[in-house]
């Protein structure tokens, strides 16, 4: 049984890489699905909420690990200014294409809604599946 100690940065990496795997396999099965109930333009605002919520994983990703790179090596690690420039980037960047595709797309908002939260799902399910193996 592993303990919470025991969680090492490779472990970190493993659910973050699983969980944005599990984000696009789960977006390329219901993307058509809602093409199919609601039309391409619903089925468009839930990519792009599952785009927005994989990029957003992807740079807690760089940005995370380059805090514990950080934290690894004292004060000798590269700066991070690169890192956060481009979190911040991302952020706005993400504002404005919520922005463009709420208003140029006539579809549903809660496709967009749900694949944001896609996000959360692929994170809970990495998580549930890290603590089974933990427990075995």
């Amino acid at each position: 049984m592993k303990l919470m100690e025991q969680f090492t940065d490779e472990d970190f990496k493993r659910t973050m890489v699983g969980a944005i795997r599990l984000m696009g396999v789960a977006a390329i099965v219901v993307s058509p699905l809602l093409w199919w109930k609601l039309g391409w333009q619903s089925a468009l605002l839930f990519l792009v909420g599952a785009l927005i919520s994989g990029s957003g994983l992807w740079e807690w990703l760089r940005l995370m690990t380059a805090v514990m790179a950080r934290m690894d090596m004292g004060g000798t690690a590269r700066p991070m200014g690169m890192i956060l420039v481009g979190f911040f980037l991302r952020l706005g960047l993400t504002v404005v294409v919520l922005y463009v595709s709420l208003k140029t797309l006539d579809g549903s908002v809660f496709a967009l809604a749900g694949g944001l939260a896609l996000g959360v799902f692929a994170l809970s399910v990495e998580g549930l599946r890290l603590m089974k193996a933990w427990t075995v």
